[in-house]
């Protein structure tokens, strides 16, 4: 059994014991909004980042919402969908008991205002990458229509969709970049400051870099649920804040660090309360093809080859982290384990640089996060492996709230970050589609029409086994093309305390939890 399954199936255990336990009523969840020292919206169709899906999942519902015990997306909004016999169409029966925050009935409306308004095209939002997949919805981002024709309403409690590509909507539209607003209500001035959503939490307040404040949604359309009275995430970017703040007791979980990771399997008692998950994330360093010497792919493949990755991932990252042999995940149907990582050869690599006409190297500008798995710390470890090469960099730091709206504008030579790389490889392979904008995902703007014929293929084939040698096939051209440093796919560690209970396995982040299934037990220091 290699390291991932049973890492995997460890974790699935220890949820198993919790889940067996007696849910209890009242009392607040604490918690963290590990990745930057602030949320950058209260509004969550704008942010890119993992940090303001985790107040959404308290705060929104999407259409669908991903089921981590099954490793499935699952329907939220509706409660029967059916498609037709091209698998192009499908129909949904909205739920009639989803009530919004200020007491409204949630109609099919919501559903298309919310779709049309994320597909504006002067706003790049990141979630029009998941709704251009509706016929009719690239038009309205471009301007040339005001209305998504693949979305019809039947009735108000009945939506019809039809999409570009036979697909699985349920791996586009789970994610809360894409969560359904209450359509009226929304386009009010002051709708911001205190959003309405359809979660199983309400908005209080939200204090900049300090919390977000929720409490339980009465009316919230599953029976019993929330089974706690308040939610309060504070963000804390920095790893050694987390880690004060849980030792104190002060927070219910903490998203560990590889320091922290280390430290804590170490101790006895933080040990007993530790679980790991293969997330689908690939973590990266993007490539600008505008700064010259990265349009040649000799250059982007000697990047490669002069870091050995093995070695920071050994003694920097602790072995938090799965050696990237592509951009597909261990997890991922279309994972091809034959592929085998770029070696670390810096005669080769500088061998390509000659090729390519930088025989002295040459130096660029490094965009990067001060986050310890996958920004600064790593790109100071790397440096003088470059260097090696003759390849000079300048550090560019920046915030990590920041870090999404930089890389959507192309204001980079190159950045550092960890991406979605899961769960669904057909949409995931998306963002390295040529028709697939820079605000949306294909942030280094790679096209390759070889690759947009298979994933133009894969799109339109019923056959699942076809389609994922189609996407292995893709995903091994854009290996080969480099348009990133290919460095590890993250293996997600977090700390609980004893008292929280509900946790799930999520491997699309870790992070973002379903506060509804969360409670904790009469231990909690907030158990009141």
């Amino acid at each position: 059994m290699n390291k991932w399954f049973l890492t995997t199936a460890l974790t699935l255990a220890a949820f198993t014991v919790q889940a067996q336990e007696q849910p209890r009523r009242g009392g607040t969840i604490r918690f963290t909004a590990p990745y930057a020292t602030s949320f950058t919206s209260n509004d969550s169709h704008v942010s890119p980042q993992i940090q303001d899906e985790i107040y959404t999942y308290a705060l929104h519902r999407s259409l669908y919402r991903w089921n981590a015990a099954e490793n499935k997306p699952e329907l939220e909004l509706a409660t029967a969908v059916s498609k037709s016999a091209d698998g192009l169409t499908w129909t949904y029966k909205l739920r009639d008991d989803a009530i919004f925050h200020n007491g409204r009935k949630m109609t099919a409306d919501d559903i298309i205002w919310s779709y049309t308004r994320i597909m504006d095209g002067s706003k790049s939002y990141p979630g029009a990458r998941h709704i251009r997949r509706i016929k009719g919805a690239v038009e309205v981002e471009k301007g040339q229509a005001k209305e998504i024709s693949g979305l019809k309403k039947v009735d108000d409690q009945t939506i019809e969709m039809t999409l570009v590509e036979k697909a699985d909507p349920g791996f586009f539209l789970y994610y809360g970049q894409t969560a359904i607003y209450p359509a009226k209500e929304a386009q009010e001035p002051d709708f911001f400051n205190k959003p309405i959503g359809l979660g199983p939490f309400k908005f209080v307040e939200h204090v900049p870099g300090s919390r977000m404040v929720l409490d339980r949604w009465e009316k919230y359309f599953k029976p019993g649920k929330p089974y706690a009275d308040k939610v309060v995430i504070s963000p804390m970017g920095e790893a050694a804040s987390r880690d004060i703040a849980f030792r104190n007791k002060e927070i219910d979980v903490s998203i560990l660090g590889p320091t922290q990771y280390v430290a804590y399997r170490a101790d006895p008692n933080l040990s007993k309360g530790i679980f790991e998950v293969a997330e689908v994330f690939t973590r990266n360093m993007g490539m600008n093809p505008t700064f010259k010497p990265f349009s040649d792919k000799r250059v982007r493949q000697a990047i490669n080859h002069a870091i050995d990755s093995e070695l920071i991932i050994k003694r920097l990252v602790r072995d938090k982290a799965y050696r990237a042999t592509g951009w597909l995940p261990l997890s991922s149907p279309a994972y091809d384990k034959e592929m085998k990582p770029y070696a670390f050869d810096s005669d080769k690599a500088k061998k390509l640089l000659t090729e390519a006409g930088y025989p002295d190297g040459f130096e660029f500008e490094w965009t990067a996060t001060p986050n310890e798995s996958w920004g600064v710390p790593i790109v100071e470890a790397v440096i003088p492996m470059l260097a090696k090469v003759g390849v000079k960099v300048k550090i560019k730091p920046i915030e990590g709230s920041a870090l999404g709206g930089t890389v959507q504008k192309g204001d980079f030579q190159a950045y550092i970050w960890s991406n979605t790389s899961g769960p669904d490889p057909l949409t995931i392979l998306k963002c390295y589609h040529s028709a697939t904008p820079q605000s949306a995902c294909n942030y280094t703007t790679y096209k390759n029409p070889e690759v947009d014929k298979l994933i133009d293929e894969a799109s339109n084939t019923d056959d699942p086994a076809k389609r994922n040698d189609l996407l292995k096939k893709a995903n091994a051209i854009i290996y080969d093309d480099a348009p990133v440093w290919f460095f590890n796919y993250n293996k997600a560690v977090m700390a609980y305390q004893p008292w929280l209970k509900g946790l799930q396995p999520n491997s699309t982040e870790l992070a973002l939890q379903q506060y509804d299934e969360l409670w904790v037990d009469a231990s909690s220091p907030a158990a009141k």
